[in-house]
């Protein structure tokens, strides 16, 4: 077989990549480069530069490659931005996937890996999120990536398309320096970009109904997650996954950002007081990921721990600084 990944040259996506590769997958990668560097790929994996918008670039890569799956990751991903450019995000995330899928369709691909989100949830009041649990998002990015799972559940039910969506929770960490998060969007970042201008960590709201009153969360290492991809992919392959499946992937254990910033005290030497500010909008005090259709559906389970996750993102993070 070979994948096709879109997105593929992003944080996520260049994991995925090479976590595929080296399992011995034929990988094609496509990334406008947005926010996709490719120097994160090794030169064994191809890069086509553009976007999933473009149909006819689509349609020649997936003939080109003789491509036989997809892993779709390319989207934009920040929520702040998402209520700023909701008209954007429909036609990158939605208008992208779904000519996307048309090309799929007309070239007789079979298997279709989706990347969600647990943005989809919204804000429920459970202790575990289950993939039962109904979905109600409360921002553009979480709308879109919902407008995604049934888009590809629809396309794969009229076009015979096996599909996989996996609704990720919290990512961290770096599989290697080089592959580190070169953006300040995610939590762990943002700490240590706040770190090294100098200035304390910030925790938006410590008056959740929470055991220390911040933010509960799931995190997943970005490594962990890609083993997930390639389950999902090789379950596709091998056809012990035949329908289209609806999966989180997260540790299922709840970290508080409190916890967290701790941890990354730790790691990092810098130990001081983080300030607390106002609430943000749509933050839920909790989200955790019930982990058990994942191992009983992929045979996949996280295997790394939030300190490992720290101390990999910190050694990319140092990387970079001193480059």
């Amino acid at each position: 077989m070979t994948w096709l990944i879109t997105g593929g040259a992003g944080y996520i996506g260049a994991h995925v990549a090479r976590a595929m590769a080296d399992a011995g997958e034929h990988v094609v990668a496509l990334d406008d480069l947005s926010a996709g560097v490719p120097e994160r790929l090794p030169a064994n994996i191809p890069l086509v530069e553009g976007s999933t918008l473009d149909g006819a670039l689509v349609a020649r890569v997936l003939a080109e490659h003789a491509v036989t799956g997809v892993v779709h990751l390319a989207a934009r991903k920040q929520v702040a931005e998402s209520v700023a450019q909701p008209l954007r995000y429909y036609r990158e995330n939605v208008g992208g996937l779904g000519t996307l899928l048309e090309a799929v369709a007309d070239a007789g691909i079979e298997r279709f890996v989706f990347s969600s989100s647990a943005a989809v949830y919204g804000n429920p009041d459970v202790a575990l999120i289950t993939e039962d649990t109904p979905c109600a998002p409360v921002n553009p990015y979480g709308e879109t990536k919902l407008a995604g799972e049934w888009l590809v559940r629809a396309a794969g039910r009229a076009h015979g398309i096996a599909t996989v969506c996996l609704r990720y929770f919290n990512v961290a960490g770096a599989g290697a320096p080089a592959l580190a998060d070169t953006g300040v969007s995610n939590i762990v970042p943002m700490v240590f970009d706040r770190l090294t201008r100098g200035e304390a960590p910030r925790i938006f709201g410590a008056d959740y109904p929470t055991p220390d009153g911040t933010c509960v969360r799931d995190y997943i290492h970005v490594a962990d997650l890609a083993e997930a991809h390639l389950a999902a992919a090789r379950g596709l392959a091998e056809k012990s996954l035949t329908g289209d499946l609806t999966v989180n992937i997260g540790r299922g254990e709840g970290v508080s950002v409190r916890e967290l910033i701790a941890v990354i005290g730790e790691v990092t030497g810098d130990r001081r007081a983080p300030v607390v500010e106002h609430r943000r909008p749509g933050d839920a005090p909790r989200a955790v990921a019930s982990a058990r259709l994942a191992a009983e559906t992929l045979d996949w389970r996280a295997r790394h721990g939030v300190p490992e996750m720290v101390e990999s993102a910190w050694r990319g993070w140092r990387a970079r600084l001193a480059q």
